[in-house]
């Protein structure tokens, strides 16, 4: 765990905002505590460091952690009460018909494959709204908000309505994107190379995150680039998938 580097983005005696990279856990893994996770690899640096919110594990961006109760507690509320402004950016499949929308429908654990969610007329509310940033020829890049925090949401979401996030392994259509499927024919591989795929995690990343101080209660905003796999990745489709 000590190779494992965090971009640190704000960091003061109340909190700290961290740029966390995809493949690492937000918090420990319930059965595996050893496995890499950004509270963690905090804990290693600050000491005490308190958990107000999560992103999954593939999920890059955006993650918020308290460093003394008080802030713990005045951060909790608000992220439990849903008041934080959250904005994620998917490469999802496809393009949806209209340039905006919202996804009400309810999600619950999907009892046929534990670990994952389902959307159900009966489970919990959840609320997505998406616009379209971007568009190419078989892919889009949505700008999605959350007003609930249910597990794996937006990815639900998104799929539930026909354009699930590029290489989700749970929802998605495909494990990786490669740059083969994009050139076609005119993709050339040099002899005794194997091809490496643009993008072999979930597309998704936690972009933007506005909360009021625990301290001062001024409204702050944090927004954070694409990693180097997201930008190469929409580069490729910018010359290949128009």
């Amino acid at each position: 765990m000590a190779k494992q580097k965090l971009e640190i983005l704000h960091e003061e005696e109340a909190f700290l905002v961290i740029d966390k990279p995809s493949g690492i856990l937000s918090v420990p893994d319930r059965y595996d505590q050893d496995l890499p996770n950004a509270k963690h690899l905090l804990q290693e640096m600050y000491g005490d460091i308190f958990t107000v919110h999560r992103i999954d594990k593939d999920t890059s961006g955006l993650l918020c952690f308290a460093r003394t109760p008080e802030a713990h507690r005045h951060l909790s509320q608000q992220f439990a009460a849903h008041t934080p402004h959250k904005v994620y950016l998917a490469l999802v499949e496809g393009i949806p018909m209209q340039e905006e929308g919202i996804i009400e429908t309810p999600l619950i654990e999907d009892p046929r494959k534990p670990g994952r969610m389902t959307t159900a007329a009966k489970g919990l509310s959840a609320y997505t709204t998406y616009k379209i940033a971007e568009t190419f020829v078989n892919f889009s890049l949505l700008e999605v908000g959350i007003k609930t925090g249910r597990t794996h949401q937006i990815r639900v979401h998104l799929q539930s309505i026909g354009h699930p996030v590029v290489a989700d392994p749970f929802y998605g259509r495909r494990q990786q994107l490669l740059l083969s499927s994009l050139k076609g024919k005119k993709y050339r591989l040099a002899k005794g190379k194997e091809e490496r795929p643009l993008m072999d995690r979930t597309a998704l990343q936690a972009h933007q995150l506005a909360f009021e101080h625990p301290v001062s209660g001024a409204q702050v905003t944090f927004t954070t680039e694409l990693p180097k796999d997201f930008r190469a990745t929409l580069n490729q489709l910018s010359r290949w998938d128009k």
